[in-house]
């Protein structure tokens, strides 16, 4: 079956009627553990919720434990729901039982196949289910995401240029973004949530975060970006590694736009083929949302050479290298000289002295 839309899968949740199978899948893990939630409000009832759910882990899950939970009738109720997280995970001599069930899904039963991000569906379960993907939340609709988040779950208001500063801070991490939501509507006690209200509880500051330094690294601004690399390091789930592996992503990516460029594709056409790369690289990690990464790139290409390329990778090479060796310097350290690194010009490159 083709991918259902949110608009449709969010209807029949609301109103139903509720598909016998569904495949949860795509990158956002907090959104898909929100929407089995809500399923499992929909279809059952809380006086017999406890007899009428089954939640199983496909690594752990052998063909008898699986059967039983799909034969079931319900108990006392129209409809039971049974969660199998990670179905990818079950061995093989159990693969058959769930392939057997899926080409004729009990109809008193609602089935949710919630694969892990990074995992893609079988094809056997995309043709007999519904299929939602659960794409990570950026750009506008992230910062619609928190400000939603604020007023009907957290109880607060937040201001737009807040809430987009701390779409910077968390990215499309939800479950983080939850938890510091919940701060601040506790930090703020009422009052709007502002940009000040921001720096007190995150830290972070406007200009300050990890999407500001490889923006300042892309167009070369190597003064402003050796300032930021204290404040990049201090974002959360950000450390030297993952500093290096987005900008080893953006530097590709600049040298696939260069390619592109060369190959005579027009300017206006340069985002779409940022994505492409994106979709093309199994999920390379950006450090911030794809939408933003995209117009970075797209910003500063011409800032680059191919030349530049060869030797920024070069570079990064050997920084994910000294990353993994405890013997040397620190993480800001390697950064810094990092940096330095790409903003380096060969000397050929450079005006000879006394030129214009």
């Amino acid at each position: 079956m083709p991918t259902l839309s949110m608009t449709a899968f969010k209807g029949a949740v609301a109103k139903g009627p509720l598909a016998p199978v569904y495949v949860f899948h795509g990158a956002d893990d907090h959104l898909k553990d929100l929407w089995v939630r809500r399923v499992i409000e929909a279809a059952t009832d809380a006086g017999t919720r406890d007899f009428n759910l089954e939640v199983l882990r496909g690594g752990e899950c052998d063909a008898g434990r699986l059967a039983g939970a799909l034969d079931a009738l319900p108990m006392l109720a129209e409809r039971r729901v049974v969660v199998l997280r990670d179905p990818g995970a079950l061995k093989k001599a159990v693969q058959p039982r769930l392939l057997t069930y899926l080409t004729q899904p009990a109809a008193e039963t609602v089935l949710l196949l919630v694969l892990p991000a990074g995992d893609a569906p079988a094809a056997p379960w995309t043709a007999a289910a519904n299929v939602v993907e659960f794409r990570a939340l950026e750009g506008e609709d992230l910062v619609k995401w928190i400000v939603h988040q604020t007023t009907t779950v957290c109880g607060g208001t937040i201001l737009p240029e807040a809430a987009t500063l701390l779409a910077a801070y968390g990215g499309s991490d939800l479950s983080l973004l939850d938890g510091e939501l919940r701060k601040l509507v506790a930090y703020t006690a009422g009052a709007p949530i502002d940009t000040a209200a921001v720096e007190a509880v995150t830290g972070v500051r406007p200009g300050h975060t990890v999407g500001d330094f490889l923006d300042a690294v892309a167009r070369r601004d190597t003064a402003t970006a050796l300032t930021l690399v204290e404040d990049a390091l201090a974002q959360p789930k950000s450390s030297g590694v993952t500093l290096v592996m987005a900008l080893a992503t953006q530097t590709l990516a600049i040298g696939w736009g260069l390619a592109a460029r060369a190959r005579g594709l027009p300017a206006q056409r340069l985002e779409s083929e940022f994505f492409a790369f994106l979709k093309g690289s199994g999920g390379a990690y950006t450090g911030q949302s794809w939408g933003d990464a995209v117009k970075c790139w797209a910003r500063h290409l011409s800032r680059w050479s191919a030349a530049d390329i060869d030797r920024g990778l070069e570079q990064l090479r050997q920084a994910d290298r000294a990353m993994k060796d405890t013997k040397v310097s620190s993480e800001a350290q390697l950064l810094r000289s990092l940096v330095l690194g790409l903003a380096a010009v060969p000397k050929a490159a450079r005006p000879a002295r006394g030129a214009a």
